[in-house]
């Protein structure tokens, strides 16, 4: 898959994030998707979508975890443009086995456990999302984490068999909070109480100042490599 990587890097080589967008949408009609978590970074990706009317499929994975205030921008967003952002859910059976036999905060108890949850909640609805694709979309920045420094904005994603696209991949923090501003993006306020990174409510805090980016997911974890299995780098 290599050789197909490099060729789309070929053809779009001098293309800006939309026209990127475009070129692969042409290229995969009817089988490129985004994700979003409504974070900064998705919902410039959002933007540009839905603005420019690009027939790329927007999803969500719907936790039942999520924050109040990320429940407001999803709706807000879909309000504000028109179109449908689509949820997928956790299977009933196994999150309600989960929490049956380990109660509603397992997660805290051990990295197996939350690995369990997020395994339930968000990797396997987000295989469902993927199925059938070929290219997925994501939000991801170098600058969020010393992991995702090591990724390239085009990507062979072996675990779900499709091309992984980062538009934003280089963007500094400061570049896509200019671009919110100057497009009057709906955006997650929590970002202005200390909260870079969004995910589930009880898995995500604030962090301090000189703080990694992601310090504030699964914070009680002491681990240098803390992803959920959404993103596996290097695979």
């Amino acid at each position: 898959m290599s050789i197909l990587i490099e060729a789309i890097k070929k053809q779009t080589l001098g293309l800006n994030t939309i026209e990127t967008l475009a070129h692969l949408a042409d290229q995969f009609p009817g089988k490129i998707v985004f994700s979003t978590s409504f974070g900064w970074e998705d919902q410039v990706i959002t933007h540009q979508i839905f603005v420019n009317k690009l027939p790329i499929k927007v999803f969500t994975l719907e936790t039942g975890r999520l924050f109040p205030e990320t429940y407001y921008v999803w709706n807000r967003t879909m309000e504000m443009y028109g179109e449908p952002i689509h949820a997928y859910y956790p299977q009933h059976e196994l999150l309600e086995q989960m929490v049956n036999a380990k109660g509603p905060n397992s997660f805290y108890e051990s990295v197996d456990n939350r690995k369990e949850c997020c395994g339930i909640r968000k990797v396997e609805p987000l295989k469902r999302a993927l199925a059938g694709n070929s290219c997925w979309v994501t939000g991801i920045r170098a600058e969020q984490s010393q992991n995702r420094q090591t990724m390239e904005s085009f990507e062979w994603d072996a675990q779900n068999e499709l091309i992984k696209f980062h538009p934003i991949y280089n963007w500094t923090l400061d570049e896509v909070k200019e671009y919110i501003k100057k497009h009057n993006i709906p955006y997650n306020t929590l970002h202005d109480r200390g909260f870079p990174s969004i995910g589930c409510a009880p898995c995500t805090r604030a962090v301090q100042p000189g703080e990694d980016l992601r310090a504030g997911r699964w914070w009680w974890e002491d681990q240098s490599k803390k992803e959920c299995g959404l993103h596996e780098v290097g695979k």
